[in-house]
């Protein structure tokens, strides 16, 4: 697939507040594909802990889109604004029509249509020289416009306006303005907007980059003066995307600016907003390192979102080859309260050298679009590499580590595109949740096998509800242990002892290796000849009683050996396991929602352990409980978050039963369920 620039392609979009999910809680050592641990809270000794998100309730909006919106011509759309019962759609578009079977109408650059039934609007018509590329729905029922426009309705307004939403009649009253350079984003909190661009003046006073308007009138805000310098590679610098976060004290600021009010900030800032605006102790070396040919990507910085309330925030990048050296054409999550120079990302997913351009975060998901072909792909460039989970053009994924959820519409028309609409395009320059779904803005007419041109939205309506699954959280239950054959013993747990064990026959458990308990159901390991892998993971309920007929979790068997775990547990969106031959604690990102796999294997620091004895394991209550080699049990306190020190002290481990002959804890067949 050619690569494609985005230089001088601005891309804007639209936030409205109103409604808009938050995400989930802190983050963890690292990636889908790379490690990186993130400072946050002091852990042991004074240790930097590590942040650990845990998966929270989402709902994802249908992948469907609605039948009835309108459809867009040539160039792409790039913002969309609600004002009442109008969207309201910008980009770089000059024609448009009602259906696809309507006649093409001029229309340059903006227009409104009914959100209920897809009617465009008659009486809203603005008349606009340039290219729209971000709205917002301003205070007291106006429409603001940001953009690379000179003249309105045939009035000088240099890219940026304010407009009636009834009529497109300039609303004389409001002064903002950007002095003859481009405005690329705008982000509105409370009655502060927040203009971006490549300008150097707002309303007559000097500001590079970045200045904040009284939303009702335009007019300046003196007090703030953050000021991006220095482009990359020689281009004057600008700022392509912002976003505010949800309590309005922090700024999210990203573009080609190697330095803000005089700080080195490498692509990506943030700003303190409570008081009087400064630059955050906050930066990253990850957009410094060239990722490829720098006359094709200026800047890797796409996209911008706060989620979780603020607690963090996600970018979408291009960029091409670079990583691990730097986030090239990756989905990253940064955490907000983090300081210092040097920050990691909490996780990183590598889409194989394919451009993220927009991102979004509603109802704990966060969703992303580009050009991108495949997510959780860092071992191959160009293709799909193990562990890579197709997604054409757009995808929603965990806040909590990043892997895809099962939610694949694709950018494709399939056999519904007319003649003369395009397949495929470079950019979603837009992702949007407006009151009742996901608006998406793009450059090419295929969304869901259905003709969608330029535009179209995901309802609300018709979408589902993602509950995150875990193991037992009780500290009292059962302990269960492969027997051989098709046997499994039942031993009564304290949480400290064992009860008398009880063994049943479980003839669809037989030949299971390392099994982990998620939820209402197990997981295990097993030897299937003739497979890819010469093993493979299933899958059955399991109810306390009966282990059920199970089925194979499929997806990552062509690639991954189970066979080689010796004991797992799954936590919160990792699975957690030791391995034959070697001696280390480790996890994958385990992604229930479609059973996903991470593509790369993360070790865990640990002291005074020897986990290639380890036979079995299970998490209870803080503790994993596991078994040896030598045949006895024995449980040990598991801190994931006390990383980067150990997370396991092995000298800590507690003998809870030797083995005897009739009960060995040896066997890899291990799992921990209340009933």
């Amino acid at each position: 697939m050619p690569r494609f620039s985005l230089l001088g392609r601005p891309a804007g979009r639209h936030r409205l507040r109103v409604g808009v999910g938050a995400v989930v809680s802190v983050a963890a050592l690292l990636a889908v594909s790379v490690p990186a641990p993130t400072a946050a809270s002091a852990g042991p000794a004074g240790v930097p802990a590590a942040v650990v998100p845990v998966p929270e309730p989402a709902t994802l909006v249908t992948a469907n889109p609605a039948d009835h919106t309108p459809h867009a011509r040539d160039g792409e759309v790039r913002a969309f604004a609600q004002v009442g019962g109008r969207v309201f759609v910008g980009g770089s578009f000059t024609q448009i029509r009602q259906t696809v079977s309507a006649p093409w109408v001029s229309r340059h650059y903006l227009f409104a249509y009914d959100r209920s039934t897809g009617a465009l609007a008659t009486a809203f018509l603005p008349v606009l020289d340039g290219a729209v590329n971000s709205l917002v729905a301003g205070p007291g029922g106006t429409l603001i416009v940001g953009g690379a426009f000179k003249n309105v309705n045939g009035v000088q307004r240099r890219n940026l306006v304010a407009l009636d939403p009834s009529t497109g009649m300039i609303m004389g009253s409001w002064v903002g303005r950007s002095d003859g350079g481009t405005v690329r984003d705008l982000a509105l909190h409370g009655n502060w907007l927040y203009v971006a661009g490549a300008f150097n003046w707002l309303n007559g006073t000097a500001h590079s980059g970045l200045g904040r308007l009284n939303a009702t009138t335009g007019a300046i805000d003196p007090t703030f003066t953050i000021d991006t310098t220095v482009g990359r590679h020689g281009t004057s610098r600008y700022v392509w995307t912002i976003d505010v976060s949800p309590d309005g004290r922090t700024l999210v600021v990203g573009g080609n600016f190697r330095f803000v009010n005089g700080l080195p900030r490498e692509q990506l800032a943030l700003v303190n907003l409570a008081g009087t605006p400064s630059v955050l102790d906050w930066s990253t070396e990850k957009f410094a390192p060239p990722c490829v040919a720098p006359e094709s990507f200026v800047h890797y910085v796409q996209d911008v979102r706060f989620g979780g309330d603020g607690r963090w925030f996600v970018v979408g990048t291009n960029g091409g080859l670079g990583w691990p050296a730097a986030y090239c054409d990756a989905l990253v999550r940064f955490e907000t309260a983090s300081r210092g120079a040097g920050q990691l990302a909490t996780w990183v997913n590598f889409t194989g050298n394919d451009t993220i351009t927009s991102v979004e975060v509603a109802d704990n998901v966060i969703y992303l679009g580009g050009h991108f072909r495949w997510l959780n792909n860092p071992n191959a460039t160009d293709k799909p590499g193990n562990g890579a989970v197709d997604r054409l053009g757009i995808g929603a994924v965990t806040p909590a580590t990043g892997m895809p959820v099962n939610w694949n519409p694709r950018r494709s028309g399939g056999s519904a595109l007319p003649t003369g609409a395009t397949s495929w395009g470079s950019s979603v320059p837009v992702l949007w949740r407006g009151s009742d779904g996901l608006y998406f803005g793009h450059n090419s007419d295929g969304m869901g096998n259905e003709y969608h041109g330029r535009l179209g939205v995901f309802p609300v309506s018709g979408g589902r509800d993602i509950t995150p699954k875990n193991p037992p959280t009780a500290g009292s239950g059962n302990l269960y242990l492969g027997a051989g054959g098709a046997q499994l013993a039942k031993v009564p747990f304290s949480g400290t002892a064992l009860g008398v064990a009880r063994t049943v026959s479980q003839p669809n458990y037989t030949g299971a290796g390392a099994t982990w308990r998620v939820d209402d159901r197990i997981y295990w390991s097993r030897l299937v000849p003739g497979t890819p892998t010469g093993s493979r993971i299933d899958i059955s309920l399991f109810g306390g009683s009966t282990v059920g007929a199970p089925w194979e979790a499929s997806g990552y068997n062509d690639w991954f050996k189970p066979a080689v775990l010796t004991g797992a547990f799954f936590l919160n969106g990792r699975l957690y396991y030791t391995r034959s031959g070697a001696n280390g604690l480790y996890y994958r990102y385990f992604e229930i929602d479609g059973n996903y796999l991470g593509a790369t294997e993360f070790a865990l620091p640990t002291t005074g352990l020897s986990w290639s004895t380890v036979r079995g394991m299970a998490w209870v209550k803080g503790r994993i409980v596991y078994g040896g080699t030598d045949g006895t049990l024995r449980s040990v306190p598991f801190d994931p978050t006390s990383a980067p020190a150990a997370v396991v002290r092995g000298g800590e481990a507690v003998v809870i039963a030797t083995g005897t002959p009739a009960l060995t804890w040896s066997r890899p067949s291990m799992f921990f369920s209340v009933h």
